[in-house]
């Protein structure tokens, strides 16, 4: 069929039309896609600005200014690769402004500012757990030298000196570094916060419950105590209120520093339930206000300094399940006039080694296979026969050396037949657990027969390149006593560890301060 010109006039007008159209449809679309881009842009400009905003709010200090000397080695790697995480919380009770002044019932701004809460808080290697270590305010430590990095001011180590000084010794680097000099372990961050932290803080998160077993009022006669007032049971605290239960030391149980870590720790425990259960946490508008605060409450070490680093921190955090997170109270003893403490000999070095061995203090760990001991390819000598140098190594981080201890093993041994036995007073040493070492594969089984002798474990017998015979290093488990008794990897009781799954923990409320 024949096309008339109207026909071939009609689709040439259809196909200008549709090109009208597409054509049209493409610039809507160039169009909505310059729009959108300009959201976009606006949006991410607005996101980077608040971004900035944040980093802005944390303040950042140095994390160690003590000396170098002091300093612990950071862990190594597992074969995963991983490292455990070492965080230093620290609790200021700063009177630095109106509002501290007020809350921490001062008078006058500018008092030196003070460690009064002190916690270890130690992630595993594989994050499957965290162990919280608290010190008492009331500790006595030796502080070492420090240097402020804002002033440049030296403060000379002192010795027997309250741990919440550290603080007013040139910032929290001094207490990081007071810390790893009390117990050898590398801490990688700390965070510390004051008093209205603390209350902005706790309205952020719209409360933490508490339980105590009675009615307490924390007020004496003369003025002292929390102000705390709270009925019997469990009640939602937060703000001021909040400040007042961390506070708290009379009142609790029998009114010391060690009851009030008590408290903080059920608080903790509690805080973080609250966080993981609460819609706070995926409400934008109460995450963002919670970050605000955050960032407002927090002074960081300066490698922690950022909100994406501290994201990221959360998020390792994250990863560990609530009831493997395990609170505990450094093991202590009363001081002579018994208005101090110190660290509980063995107890305090046994809980500092598990930290730095990475031992989750729930006692939940997989069990850990025996480390392969190397192949016995030739025979021990005979005992009269076996050189054994006896070196003293039961200096700890909380104990000084036993005085002549070498020479007691060394006559132990002699008594078992090891005629060659010798002690070595050259020096020394700092040794947690007792250790049979050897120089080369040919005196492995002298080193073995040694230990078995002693009743030390296979896996204490190491090869090493530091010693020229057969060495027996008495470690800081081995003190006394001609029985050698292998330490196990149990929490001490004197902890205390109190679970963070732990719904029923409640404070005793000392009748004094009931009403």
């Amino acid at each position: 069929m024949s096309l008339t010109p109207q026909d071939g006039g009609g689709r040439q007008n259809r196909r200008g039309a549709d090109g009208d159209r597409r054509r049209r449809r493409r610039r809507i679309v160039r169009w909505s896609a310059s729009v959108l881009a300009l959201a976009m842009a606006g949006t991410a400009t607005a996101g980077y600005l608040y971004y900035e905003h944040l980093n802005g709010n944390i303040k950042k200090e140095s994390l160690n200014i003590g000396d170098s000397k002091d300093r612990a080695t950071k862990t190594k790697a597992n074969a995963a690769g991983q490292t455990p995480l070492n965080i230093l919380l620290i609790g200021s009770d700063a009177r630095d402004t109106a509002e501290n002044v007020k809350l921490g019932g001062a008078r006058d701004i500018g008092t030196a500012a003070r460690a009064d809460v002190q916690m270890l808080l130690h992630v595993s290697a594989d994050r499957t757990n965290m162990s919280v270590v608290s010190m008492p305010r009331d500790t006595l430590v030796s502080i070492p030298t420090c240097t402020d990095a804002k002033t440049g001011k030296v403060y000379a180590a002192t010795a027997d000196t309250m741990t919440n000084a550290s603080l007013e010794r040139g910032g929290p680097g001094c207490t990081v570094a007071t810390w790893e000099k009390l117990t050898d372990i590398h801490i990688d961050h700390f965070m510390m916060v004051d008093f209205s932290g603390v209350v902005s803080m706790a309205d952020a998160i719209g409360g933490v419950p508490v339980c105590v077993d009675a009615n307490i009022y924390s007020h004496t006669s003369t003025g002292h105590g929390s102000g705390l007032k709270l009925k019997k049971g469990t009640t939602s605290v937060k703000g001021k209120q909040a400040l007042q239960w961390l506070r708290t030391r009379y009142g609790f149980e029998d009114g010391s520093d060690i009851a009030r870590t008590k408290a903080q720790h059920m608080y903790m425990n509690s805080m973080v339930r609250q966080l993981r259960s609460n819609a706070t946490l995926s409400n934008p508008d109460k995450l963002l206000g919670l970050a605000e605060t955050a960032t407002k409450a927090l002074t960081v070490d300066t490698g922690l300094g950022s909100v994406t680093k501290l994201y990221d921190l959360s998020k390792e955090l994250k990863k560990v399940p609530t009831n493997r997170i395990t609170m505990t109270t450094m093991p202590f003893v009363y001081s002579s006039d018994g208005n101090r403490v110190l660290p509980r000999p063995t107890d305090a070095a046994k809980l500092w080694r598990l930290v730095r061995e990475d031992v989750a203090l729930d006692g939940k760990d997989d069990k850990k296979t025996t480390t392969a001991t190397t192949k016995v390819t030739d025979k021990a000598a005979a005992d009269d026969r076996i050189a054994v140098q006896v070196q003293n190594g039961t200096k700890s981080s909380t104990e000084s050396a036993v005085t002549g201890r070498a020479a007691a093993v060394t006559a132990l041994l002699v008594g078992k037949g090891f005629a060659k036995a010798a002690a070595d007073t050259s020096a020394l040493l700092s040794e947690d657990e007792t250790l049979v070492r050897y120089p080369s594969a040919d005196l492995a089984g002298d080193a073995q027969r040694v230990a078995k002798v002693l009743g030390i474990p296979t896996d204490q017998v190491k090869k090493s390149a530091d010693v020229d015979g057969v060495t027996l290093v008495v470690g800081a488990d081995w003190r006394s006593g001609t029985e050698y008794t292998a330490d196990d990897d149990t929490t001490p009781a004197s902890a205390n560890a109190l679970n963070a799954s732990d719904t029923k923990a409640c404070m005793h409320v000392d009748p004094d301060y009931t009403w």
